[in-house]
């Protein structure tokens, strides 16, 4: 999931007789034992509120104050200096959205597909084609074409947009997409040939005017990014305009908002690298700029040299991160504290940041610089809990509290019943901001969002007695590494391919710079001979470099699984960590 799960030295929870014990072996004050479960539902509610109801579609809730910041600059790429303003860039999306429709054919609700870095003319790729009245669905442009293909062909892609260096990709897979319109080249008037309905983005909407376009409504789908939700293959994730919207609406309350207004004589400068391909990237950071007429500066490859670069170039006031950013600014040597003397906030998603690691970077930049966090997930478009702008010092690892609009439960994992405070289960969502299900896929839909419309989000919580929630554990099988998502079963159907493969279990093993990375157990089939060498080379040529098994492979007699045949994830996961386990290699 894709999803935002961003924690702060979060505090593992574990159960000693009846008091509730922190990961330093020490017992939580008496304030804090271990409460009797409920019977009865226990729903909390956002202490900011009820959420204005957002009755207008994506577009036109990141367009409507245009007008007080038209001639500001919007977004630049901090690599080339290649930059547009706020009125360049709403007239471009106009112009785009039209040609999509009256000179490629396409029809309201057709979906496209993204396979772009992040590039100021992402905007005009995703906004022209949801103001078309279209559904976006976008890939890490990383993916392997299989990846790739496996995505398009199930949202039902009718037309890509690349750039010239990943066109080949589409080359290859767009053959076997249905009623294929084309594909449109950001930088592509060198490869644009219309007779393979190949186009460049500049020459088709150059002379293009602002024709009719159809109608779009609030709950009509706009995106469908992918994710695994709680556990299996990613499955595309049906997010509404209004879904979206009321998104970014519900983050405005002034307890949560650091933005300065823009005026004629300031404008905040924010730098991210966080790819706009991710439901946190695009909903989470860009659309937030967009709305609030702040200046975007990103750049499509983070290397260090760049990176520092344009924070030295740009001065930028705030910064979006993840945890191995973060590392890199507290500890590179080229890094100096005056270098961050422009920053006032940041905010790290996507993974666990710890304490440890927000107090380095706080010493190394010598200055009081407000460092935010949340949680979320793609399947609620994607934020759910947010920090204020002061964090309470005692709620330090806190993920935050439910944003505007937002109810929440925390359930028991052995019996389903409703926990008080300081009591860890299951942490459940409602609000207006969670999906409206999974595309084609009714019992993966019906298994998250149940019938009451609480999202089971597959992660352990608790919340404290004011209500700030600390993330403690997840029940999903999803890997995360560096903040990315990988599928067990994704990674499991692939080594099965392999015919000296009789059964596989894909787990997530803790690492220090990733968080975790994919650990291969392998059972060979009676008879039959393969190496490690050999499954590590069939992965690593058909997934993007983080879904690899950096973990390495192991192999065993059997793979644990209970009596319904379902992997016993956790037993692999402890063996695979016993300095003593006896795996044979």
């Amino acid at each position: 999931m894709d999803r935002l799960k961003v924690i702060s030295g979060a505090r593992r929870l574990f159960c000693g007789g009846s008091v509730l014990r922190r990961i330093d072996g020490h017992p939580w004050p008496s304030h804090r034992r271990i409460r009797p479960y409920s019977s009865k539902p226990i729903i909390l509610e956002s202490p900011f509120g009820p959420v204005n109801n957002v009755d207008v579609t994506l577009p036109e809730y990141i367009w409507r104050n245009i007008e007080k910041w038209e001639d500001k600059p919007m977004i630049t790429c901090g690599s080339s200096g290649r930059s547009y303003t706020y009125g360049e860039g709403r007239m471009i999306c106009r112009l785009f959205a039209s040609t999509l429709i009256s000179k490629l054919g396409l029809k309201k609700g057709d979906v496209v597909g993204l396979l772009l870095p992040n590039l100021p003319e992402y905007v005009f790729a995703i906004h022209g084609a949801l103001e078309a009245g279209l559904v976006v669905t976008f890939v890490n442009p990383l993916y392997t074409s299989g990846e790739v293909k496996r995505q398009f062909e199930n949202a039902g892609v009718k037309l890509c947009m690349t750039i010239s260096l990943l066109l080949p990709v589409i080359q290859e897979i767009s053959p076997s997409l249905k009623n294929y319109k084309g594909t449109v080249v950001f930088g592509g008037d060198e490869v644009a040939d219309k007779k393979s309905r190949i186009y460049d983005f500049k020459s088709i909407v150059s002379g293009q005017s602002p024709d009719e376009l159809p109608e779009s409504f609030p709950d009509e789908v706009a995106l469908l990014p992918y994710s695994s939700g709680t556990t299996g293959l990613p499955k595309g994730v049906k997010l509404t305009h209004r879904n979206c919207a009321i998104n970014l609406e519900q983050c405005t309350h002034p307890d949560l908002i650091n933005y300065v207004p823009t005026t004629d004589d300031y404008q905040e400068r924010i730098l991210s690298v966080l790819p706009f391909f991710h439901i946190y990237g695009f909903n989470g950071i860009l659309n937030g700029v967009l709305a609030h007429g702040l200046h975007m500066i990103t750049i499509p490859k983070f290397t260090p040299e760049s990176y520092i670069e344009c924070v030295l170039k740009f001065k930028p006031t705030m910064l979006f991160v993840v945890p191995s950013l973060l590392l890199f600014l507290a500890s590179h040597p080229s890094v100096k504290p005056e270098h961050l003397s422009s920053i006032r906030e940041i905010t790290c998603g996507a993974a666990p940041a710890s304490k440890a690691l927000i107090d380095n970077f706080v010493q190394k930049a010598q200055k009081d610089i407000i460092i935010r966090q949340g949680y979320g997930m793609t399947e609620s478009s994607p934020v759910s809990l947010y920090t204020r702008i002061r964090l309470p010092e005692n709620k330090t690892g806190s993920t935050g509290q439910l944003i505007r609009g937002t109810q929440a439960r925390v359930v028991s994992l052995t019996d389903g019943n409703d926990l008080g405070p300081h009591r860890s289960g299951e942490l459940l969502i409602k609000g207006p901001q969670v999906m409206a299900g999974y595309l084609n896929n009714e019992q993966a839909t019906k298994e998250t969002v149940d019938e009451d419309g609480w999202l089971h989000t597959g992660d352990v919580a608790f919340y404290d007695e004011d209500e700030y929630f600390f993330i403690v554990d997840r029940t999903k099988e999803l890997i995360k590494v560096k903040g990315n998502q990988v599928s067990p079963t994704e990674l499991e159907s692939l080594i099965l391919q392999l015919k000296s493969v009789a059964d596989v279990a894909v787990v997530g093993i803790p690492d220090v710079l990733s968080g975790e990375i994919p650990r291969a157990f392998v059972v060979k089939r009676p008879g039959s001979e393969i190496s490690e060498k050999t499954i590590l080379e069939h992965v690593e040529k058909n997934v993007v470099a983080y879904k690899k098994l950096a973990g390495g492979v192991k192999f065993l007699d059997l793979i644990p699984r209970n009596p319904s045949g379902k992997v016993l994830r956790n037993e692999l996961k402890v063996f695979g960590n016993n300095p003593s386990e006896q795996a044979k290699n």
